[in-house]
């Protein structure tokens, strides 16, 4: 099993095969479009206090909460370059080495909101069966756990169960031994979370005989300005929990955080190359900001369903993806877009996610689609991740892939459903943090240009 390495590359995303006299976006609609999401662009660019230099020279705040993320990769980079022990990332990456060699597992659980933006990035860059390697296939990195204050009564018993937390015991050595990551900062909420409360009992169970432990493995990340609930102060030691504390930036919400501590603290402790990861973020924000219309896929996914909307009346979207490593990226997606647009939908097109082929195969499904009057985005990776695997007749499974793919195309085709394809050269971290940032700023310039008047 051989991991293939790139270098970064743009994704690739073609509209061209909706737009035409008699296809579904007519192309004087298009150029219209086009030129009203131009304006839309350098609007949220002036909120943000854009330099014309572009990301390389910015380091201006964003003074808009809706435009706050757009700069966040980049500016986060700069901090660390400029001073790599005080920036968040530095202390980022020092505590991820620390528990490295303490712990063997790390529960993440969050008190507010989805972790899908966090799972969806670890799916995307790590090995596929993670938990299941040993400590020294891992690199000594931990596995983890992601739980959403759940009202599952039994899955939060099969947890506690996992965490020895029925033996009353404190762990002997690194193996037993596990951190806690608590995202969220709603006093009310953690007072209310049955799961949270029996988490942190447990947490303060395994480390009784270790108060140094304690403080060193409850990691707090916490919106920017607001006081760290009293019972993790009182399970971390208040007087150093605040070494281990991080911030998510007061306005930065949601699916939106994805880049901030909420997402880079799970990821880095699983070892993600989070250097990467924001790098492919800021390259893609480079596209959006100065790449013309006409090549620029943030503006042409946006035209595209604002215009299925708007003149055509599609209202639902399938987010189809091609790999089980983008499985979380789909519901992420999908609550990403019910966050900005809200619940009706009224200035987006609702979306939800299927697993292909698998999910194209199950024929229910599949007349469910094919008779809806849907749009269809597929990502599909151009390139496998690992060294392909061929059967006894020479066939490759990336070839059956491909000639599936082009299968259930043809089909929805058929249906005159349309469709798009958006392409990655590869999944790894340059490639998905390209994804994550294009998704983010879509649905933002898709909402702006559906609330600005035409």
């Amino acid at each position: 099993m051989k991991l293939r390495k790139n270098a970064i590359k743009p994704l690739r995303f073609d509209p061209y095969a909706l737009i035409g006299p008699e296809r579904p976006i007519h192309p004087n609609e298009w150029s219209e479009v086009l030129e009203r999401l131009v304006q839309v662009r350098d609007d949220m660019l002036q909120a943000g206090s854009w330099g014309t230099q572009g990301l390389e020279g910015s380091t201006s705040p964003v003074s808009s909460s809706n435009v706050a993320f757009v700069s966040w990769p980049d500016r986060i980079l700069h901090a660390y370059a400029n001073d790599r022990r005080g920036s968040e990332l530095g202390r980022l990456f020092r505590c991820a080495t620390h528990l490295h060699s303490v712990v063997d597992r790390v529960v993440v659980v969050a008190v507010e909101g989805s972790l899908a933006g966090a799972r969806s990035i670890l799916e995307s860059c790590c090995q596929p069966f993670w938990n299941e390697l040993s400590r020294a296939d891992r690199g000594s990195k931990p596995r983890i756990i992601f739980e959403d204050s759940s009202w599952d009564n039994d899955a939060v018993q099969g947890l506690l169960h996992l965490l020895d937390a029925h033996k009353n015991r404190p762990p002997t050595c690194e193996l037993d031994r596990w951190a806690l990551v608590v995202i969220g900062s709603n006093e009310a909420t953690m007072h209310t979370s049955v799961t949270l409360q029996r988490l942190l009992d447990a947490f303060e169970q395994s480390t009784i005989t270790n108060e140094q432990h304690r403080h060193q493995l409850l990691v707090p990340v916490v919106r920017q300005g607001v006081t760290i609930p009293s019972r993790m102060l009182t399970c971390g030691q208040a007087g150093r929990l605040s070494d281990e504390t991080f911030e998510v930036p007061s306005d930065i919400s949601g699916g939106f955080s994805l880049f901030t501590a909420a997402g880079l603290v799970p990821a880095s402790l699983l070892g993600v190359n989070v250097i990467e990861l924001l790098q492919g973020a800021a390259a893609m924000t480079k596209h959006f900001a100065e790449t013309e219309a006409q090549s620029n896929i943030i503006l042409q996914f946006s035209a595209v369903h604002h215009l299925l909307r708007t003149k055509r009346h599609v209202h639902h979207g399938v987010m189809s993806v091609w790999s089980k490593a983008l499985a979380s990226f789909g519901p992420w997606y999908s609550s990403l877009a019910q966050q900005r647009h809200g619940a009706s939908n009224s200035t987006g097109i609702g979306q939800w996610t299927v697993m292909n082929s698998r999910d194209w195969d199950n024929h229910l499904l599949q007349k469910e689609m094919a008779t809806s009057e849907r749009v269809f985005h597929h990502v599909v990776p151009e390139q496998v991740r690992f060294d392909p695997l061929h059967g006894e007749n020479g066939d490759s499974l990336p070839t059956a892939f491909q000639n599936r793919f082009q299968e259930v195309i043809t089909t929805i085709s058929r249906t005159g459903s349309p469709s798009t394809v958006l392409s990655l050269p590869c999944i790894d971290e340059l490639h998905v943090g390209q994804l994550f940032q294009m998704m983010m700023l879509a649905t933002e310039v898709e909402a702006r240009l559906a609330e600005s008047k035409p």
